[in-house]
């Protein structure tokens, strides 16, 4: 029996010219001798920015290094002992995880609440670009804001309606009671971010499936568990994730609120970037940026702990519509 053998897929036609899979295989050389020229800039921009800094961070963090004209000398972990001996470096933390648990919760509660309801609203989109508005503007401008806001004296706007009603004025900047008012304006500014982000993600919903829902007799609240958050629940993981971010790292709000015409606020009120900060740039003593190192080492840590956590919790199938 006669067989045929079948041509092989480079084989050149008659013409000489290369055949469909030769042609594609010279294509994808092409774009393989392209990749690094395209890739090679933005890298060198990580390593040297990003990657390089990181891990001089960690290596400084096991010295005592007091800055330029000082010869770093190595103290192994003596450094993090004494940091995490230290009353501010503690009362740091604590504030500092206050802002991302109890700020989060605050935050996502009040964006999950506004996307229930301008999703059927009238102008959603108008309200959703005001409640942006904070975000565009400089923290340190926010941070002064309200500070003006919550004055101790009657002069502060929150402190003179509570006067009009017949209540005492509050220290809302006290050293003990400025890590609650900085998680109310961290969510008051924040949401409208998180709004934003969530309301993207609503806009791809088919409509259909809430019209369904409704003419089954759905509320408000069953159609946002049945339907918005499963159908949103990758973008939240994604917000989650820059929320933590954003708030492990949080800075001028506290500075200014919690110290206004100081070099540094108390250090009950203190976060780790402040902490890093005064570590850094102290006016009191030498600077101290091997343990300024060390600090910003185990925010890096608590990120990425925070942030793999995280993504764990949040992973589900993702779900086509």
């Amino acid at each position: 029996m006669a067989t045929i053998a079948a041509a092989p897929a480079t084989q050149r036609g008659a013409a000489g010219k290369p055949g469909p899979t030769g042609t594609s295989g010279g294509h994808l050389v092409r774009k393989r001798r392209l990749f690094w020229p395209f890739l090679a800039p933005a890298l060198i921009l990580y390593v040297v920015f990003l990657v390089a800094p990181t891990i001089v961070t960690g290596v400084l963090s096991f010295t005592r290094w007091a800055g330029a004209g000082d010869t770093p000398q190595f103290t192994g972990f003596a450094g993090y002992l004494r940091m995490f001996a230290s009353d501010s470096f503690r009362s740091a933390l604590v504030n500092t995880l206050m802002y991302v648990v109890v700020g989060g919760i605050g935050t996502f509660l009040l964006a999950f609440l506004f996307t229930m309801v301008l999703r059927d609203m009238p102008g959603g989109k108008l309200v959703r670009t005001i409640l942006f508005f904070p975000n565009i503007v400089a923290p340190v401008a926010l941070a002064m804001f309200f500070s003006f806001l919550f004055k101790s004296d009657d002069k502060g706007l929150a402190n003179f309606v509570l006067g009009g009603l017949g209540i005492d004025p509050v220290r809302f900047l006290a050293p003990e009671n400025v890590t609650l008012t900085v998680i109310g304006a961290l969510v008051w500014a924040s949401s409208g971010f998180y709004i934003t982000i969530l309301m993207a993600a609503v806009d791809r919903i088919p409509p259909y499936l809430y019209e369904d829902a409704e003419i089954a007799g759905a509320s408000a609240w069953q159609k946002f568990r049945a339907i918005t958050l499963p159908l949103t629940w990758d973008v939240v993981g994604v917000a989650g994730v820059l929320w933590t971010i954003n708030a492990l790292k949080i800075f001028e709000l506290v500075f200014v609120l919690a110290g206004p015409g100081t070099y540094s606020p108390p250090t009950a009120a203190w976060t780790l970037g402040i902490y890093v900060f005064d570590r850094s740039f102290g006016s009191q003593g030498t600077p101290d940026y091997g343990g300024a190192s060390a600090c910003a080492v185990v925010m890096i840590a608590l990120t990425s702990v925070f942030v793999v956590l995280l993504r764990r919790l949040m992973r589900r199938d993702t779900i086509q519509f």
